[in-house]
């Protein structure tokens, strides 16, 4: 019988309830069980894809073509294992879904209730996931916190399924303040939002409780009274270094043991050796990586996260090379002092911006800085060409300039149509696509193979007209598409490393198997500094 565990968040977002998740999940999977992970998004759009990177941070992209939260880039790179788009359920796709059923006489002319049918919907996806992936352990992710409107039907159905006699348990995490006036850890946020949950009908198996500092036993027996827990069903995840340390945290607390013996599992030793050895790697070395961007600002604030696979992905190869990043942001909008050891330019959609990546592309082409460019990083390489040592001073993309006389980059047929339909959601070139790469190419040699599977999300690619006059000033064309012709990689043999790809390799870079694209412009950071 399929097992489920939820997990639910209490008094703030962006709590680290998807690293919490994915290391419940990995210290289970260790254990010999089969697991996968949902993510529930209470948001009406049907995916993330329609969403400005600022105010949702990063679009994360499944190997299926799924455009969703950036929490499922956190299951895949703890558990090293593919996550489909149908484990990322919106609320946008439930009512989708419901409305269609109700079209096509599905509910036999029954009225149909948003308590009663959407929450059947939602308990059929759910456990469709299960069934898909073969789990022995399905963990589920809500979304939001308790206590939102949003959320109410989604506890619901979690709710049912126990109630039927699924077997069901919940995890909460919930925040623990310490105002600076009063000197101490505050609990009473935490209690009230223990209370939400009770009030829709769930009690918290395991409470697990985020702060700045770790839980003292003072506060943790007071928390475990007033929520009706025990002592050795409260937790503490204070801030940490990495997001990595999450398990080994957890685990010395018998979080694992506590777990299994909820959902009556065995109580054996998770297998971590391999991530002891990534935690405890020594990074005495510093390297700067400039990564120019325009998706930082909102408000008065500066974020990350809408390139947090970008920063996991550097993360992962300085580990491996065993030296330390410090990544420098750098704003497109901005004249920027370049003093880096490795320029990344990310991806990206709009106008905004563009000019200056553009001369960082330059800047980094001529005074030899190893660079690496993802998806529009690539396109803007090809247009920093074109215009400087191809003489086309004018060249340009059409998504910036339609009518350019030199389209350098320019839409396929098929994504035209899709434009003048303004159909934008979920219709670009998306998911895992092959490329096959130039046999002794600087490529081939990363990836030590001639063909590749990377994720895509984009329209815009590079004009094949223009193939054979950007090749004839320097530009390799290091890999293709084997069925479309399209240009997918690109390198230079004047630089130390000067590489970009259609493609979005951050996407499949994980702790212990960096992607080699990253990998390679770190070592060749480290041989500029050397040199």
């Amino acid at each position: 019988m399929t097992k489920f565990v939820v997990i639910t968040g209490g008094v703030i977002s962006t709590l680290g309830k998807g690293v919490i998740t994915a290391s419940a999940a990995l210290l289970l999977k260790r254990k010999n069980y089969k697991v996968t992970v949902v993510k529930i998004d209470p948001y009406i759009n049907v995916d993330a894809g329609t969403m400005r990177p600022t105010e949702h941070g990063e679009v994360y992209v499944t190997f299926d073509g799924g455009e969703t939260d950036q929490d499922l880039g956190n299951y895949e790179r703890f558990l090293n294992q593919k996550i489909s788009k149908n484990n990322n359920i919106t609320t946008g796709q439930i009512y989708q879904n419901v409305i269609k059923k109700e079209r096509n006489l599905e509910y036999d002319g029954k009225c149909v209730q948003v308590m009663h049918h959407i929450p059947e919907e939602i308990e059929r996806r759910v456990k469709k996931a299960g069934q898909d992936s073969k789990a022995d352990i399905v963990f589920i992710e809500v979304g939001g916190t308790v206590g939102d409107y949003e959320n109410i039907p989604y506890l619901e159905a979690l709710r049912r399924m126990k109630l039927r006699g699924e077997n069901v348990s919940f995890i909460h995490v919930s925040y623990l303040p310490i105002p600076r006036t009063a000197g101490e850890m505050k609990s009473k946020p935490t209690q009230h939002s223990v209370k939400a949950l009770s009030a829709q009908g769930i009690q918290a198996d395991i409470l697990v409780c985020r702060a700045s500092q770790i839980l003292d036993n003072v506060r943790r027996e007071k928390i475990g009274l007033f929520c009706n827990l025990k002592d050795d069903e409260v937790f503490s995840c204070p801030d940490l270094k990495s997001i990595y340390e999450v398990p080994f945290l957890l685990k010395k607390q018998g979080f694992d043991k506590k777990l299994s013996e909820i959902l009556g599992l065995n109580n054996k030793e998770p297998e971590l050796s391999d991530w002891k050895k990534y935690i405890a790697t020594k990074q005495d070395q510093e390297i700067t990586i400039g990564i120019v961007g325009k998706y930082f600002k909102t408000g008065d604030y500066q974020l990350e996260d809408s390139y947090h696979s970008v920063v996991e992905a550097i993360k992962h190869a300085c580990n491996h090379e065993k030296v330390k990043p410090v990544i420098k942001w750098l704003n497109s909008d901005e004249n920027n002092n370049l003093e880096i050891d490795a320029m990344i330019v990310p991806g990206g959609f709009g106008k905004t911006g563009v000019e200056g990546k553009i001369e960082s592309i330059k800047y980094a082409r001529e005074n030899k800085i190893p660079f690496l460019g993802l998806c529009y990083g690539l396109q803007l390489s090809v247009i920093e060409h074109a215009r400087n040592l191809l003489g086309l001073k004018d060249a340009n993309t059409t998504e910036i300039v339609p009518d350019t006389n030199n389209p350098v980059i320019s839409t396929m047929p098929e994504q035209i149509k899709l434009l003048q339909k303004k159909n934008y959601g979920g219709s670009m070139r998306l998911g895992e696509q092959k490329a096959v790469l130039k046999k002794a190419s600087l490529t081939a040699n990363l990836y030590k193979s001639l063909e590749v599977f990377e994720r895509h999300r984009h329209r815009y690619e590079v004009n094949p007209s223009y193939k054979e006059r950007l090749e004839a000033k320097g530009l390799v064309v290091s890999g293709v598409h084997p069925d479309l012709g399209l240009v997918e990689f690109i390198e230079r043999k004047d630089h130390p490393y000067f590489v970009a790809t259609q493609a979005h390799p951050e996407f499949t870079s994980t702790p212990l198997k960096p992607n080699p694209l990253f990998l390679g412009l770190i070592r060749a950071a480290k041989k500029k500094i050397l040199d």
